[in-house]
């Protein structure tokens, strides 16, 4: 449970999507094509290829081992190396040899005369079902998600090339998840920043636990922004409330000082005492509390009027 915890969730994404039971051979053999293109390399020794797919997630390594006995019908070996000094994960290695050929070629990596095939070769791709698992083979070579409680959204598939990095944006944005690719010094970024777009693109890979959670978190995050902007924008409302309100009635005692308010208007005289009495109301309450009550802006009228005499009386007096 602990290990669990402790995993990020674009690892906790991987994890699910190495448990889905593709159980057709087109949908396995895209999904295995973008494991193999990304994460796979070939060796060539006394004139004979080998090819080793190679990772750091050992469900991801299960499944491509799964994935390559299930289509071909061979016993890929499996090799767990340490890494240097300092770094904690090990690699995981599954490696075919003899077979390698065959399985590059039909998987649409390597072409005649063992030339590789630039980007995503159309007939891996040509159906509705092998275009997700193509996208979900890409994610567990390459992909990256950051947790939903962080700051920012974002999602990103790293490749070695620009051809099957413009090739996985194009067949990204066949969905409308307005997908781009970047260069940068190890390789093409395909990436995401808006948040509903990642989670389009988690539920068409097939990982819907962690859409579900990475919904959740949105929806209260977008929750909590919402309520901090009203929170906000209420603050700022009474804040000029209350200065108008200090304004009024400090322009009301210089009428009374200077004049007297006896010498208003009665109506401008009933509005000026009420503020006085009544400091911290709003313009309608304020209005209410007349004799003869009256409007919002009729009371902003008034208000209005005893700040200009007020102005005047100030002036007059310099």
């Amino acid at each position: 449970m602990k290990e669990v915890l402790e995993m990020s969730y674009a690892s906790l994404t991987k994890q699910e999507l190495t448990r889905i039971d593709s159980t057709s051979s087109c949908c396995r053999r895209a999904e295995l094509s973008a494991l193999v293109r990304m994460n796979g390399t070939i060796q060539l020794g006394n004139g004979r290829f080998s090819l080793e797919v190679s990772t750091e997630n050992n469900s991801i390594a299960r499944r491509t081992y799964s994935l390559m006995k299930q289509l071909y019908a061979l016993q890929p070996e499996v090799f767990v190396r340490k890494k240097a000094r300092l770094k904690k994960n090990n690699t995981y290695s599954v490696r075919v040899f003899p077979g390698a050929e065959k399985i590059l070629q039909d998987l649409c990596i390597l072409g005649e005369g063992m030339k590789r095939i630039s980007g995503i070769a159309s007939e891996l791709v040509k159906n509705e079902c092998c275009r997700r698992a193509y996208l979900r083979g890409a994610f567990l070579a390459g992909g990256s998600v950051n947790n939903p409680d962080s700051g920012s959204y974002h999602l990103e598939i790293v490749s070695t090339y620009q051809d099957h990095s413009e090739d996985l944006c194009q067949l990204m944005n066949r969905y409308r998840l307005h997908a781009k690719w970047i260069e940068r010094k190890k390789g093409f970024v395909v990436y995401i920043k808006e948040g509903d777009k990642i989670g389009e693109f988690l539920n068409i890979i097939g990982a819907h636990s962690t859409l579900f959670q990475f919904e959740d978190v949105r929806i209260m995050k977008d929750m909590r922004n919402s309520v901090n902007r009203l929170v906000n924008c209420e603050t700022a409302n009474l804040n000029k409330t209350i200065q108008a309100a200090m304004r009024q009635v400090e322009n009301i005692r210089t009428i009374d000082r200077e004049m007297g308010l006896d010498q208003l208007p009665e109506r401008l005289r009933e509005v000026a005492e009420a503020r006085l009495r009544h400091p911290e109301v709003s313009l309608t309450e304020l209005g209410q509390m007349l004799p003869r009550k009256v409007s919002k802006s009729a009371i902003n009228h008034r208000l209005r009027k005893l700040d200009q005499i007020a102005e005047n009386l100030v002036s007059s007096s310099q």
